[in-house]
């Protein structure tokens, strides 16, 4: 017999329950990304995750049935540091506000500090109804794009560094301190912790720490520089960059850039790509001057 959580509840024409393990395959295809393109290689590798702790993993996979046929399904996805992200339904029929009702339930009493879900320009009905279940709107992302080329070469007056030179606890530090007043998404950065912060970059970057820096000048580390390469798509992705608060606003941030993009050009990389929180002018500027257009827009949601 499946055991349900105590969170499942019925209505007049709705149950809404934890996927017993028979129904897993129809729950998923219910899911929003399967039939989105632009979404299915994200959903294919959380399910490539699935085997490693397949009983953890099921735990958040919900469906709202009625007469025992699935309305509506999704998805919370454990992650690394205590953090998860939401697979949305495909549907917006009247069973979804039950399921994420009783999905909100079952986060608030799990080991989960935040449970995010980044809505697309096209999916922007969603941020009303999400709201109205407790997520808290973190951010407007700008997702840019800078096609690879030969590249001024860089003034030098920063030196690349491994950042696997430092310890652990010099790590979080650097990181940390980077982090402060920083403009990119402010209050997400107040719910994460640090150790999540770079469990998140270790999760997007297979090779990691390789094409991770630490940023010198005169001897000094005053920044940091996280990048991650694909062999497979030839594509990068700029994680982190950033300078210690002293060091800003001396122009040194086009310098870091184009230790990037030679970086990433030398590598043979097709192009590079970099999220920005819309309301972090300056950042932005200085991927414009950099040749960086954008491609796409996203709202950052979450419980936290």
């Amino acid at each position: 017999m499946t055991r349900h959580s105590p969170f499942g509840h019925r209505s007049l024409t709705t149950t809404v329950m934890q996927c017993p393990r028979e129904q897993r395959r129809e729950a998923l295809l219910q899911l929003a990304a399967v039939h989105d393109p632009a979404q299915q290689p994200a959903l294919q590798h959380a399910l490539s995750t699935v085997k490693a702790d397949p009983d953890t993993v099921w735990q958040g996979l919900w469906i709202a049935t009625q007469a025992g046929h699935i309305e509506a399904a999704a998805w919370v996805q454990p992650l690394s540091n205590q953090m998860a992200q939401l697979w949305l339904p495909r549907q917006h029929n009247s069973s979804v506000d039950a399921l994420l009702k009783a999905l909100q339930g079952w986060v608030n009493e799990q080991p989960i500090a935040l449970c995010h879900v980044a809505l697309s320009d096209d999916a922007a009905s969603w941020e009303t109804r999400l709201v109205t279940h407790g997520m808290r709107a973190l951010a407007t992302l700008e997702h840019l794009v800078w096609q690879c080329q030969t590249v001024q070469s860089p003034a030098n007056l920063l030196i690349l560094s491994p950042f696997a030179e430092l310890t652990p606890a010099q790590q979080r530090a650097l990181v940390e301190k980077v982090s402060e007043g920083s403009l990119d998404c402010p209050e997400l950065r107040e719910v994460l912790t640090i150790d999540a912060l770079l469990a998140g970059f270790y999760d997007q970057a297979p090779n990691a720490p390789d094409n991770w820096y630490q940023l010198k000048h005169q001897g000094e580390t005053i920044g940091v520089l996280l990048l991650a390469s694909n062999p497979v798509t030839q594509r990068w992705s700029l994680q982190l960059m950033g300078l210690l608060p002293d060091w800003r606003g001396g122009g040194m941030g086009k310098e870091i850039i184009q230790q990037a993009q030679a970086l990433a050009s030398k590598a043979e990389a097709r192009d590079i790509t970099l999220t920005v929180d819309t309301q972090n002018v300056p950042a932005k500027r200085v991927y414009a001057q950099a040749g960086f257009t954008r491609y796409a827009q996203q709202r950052l949601l979450a419980w936290c």
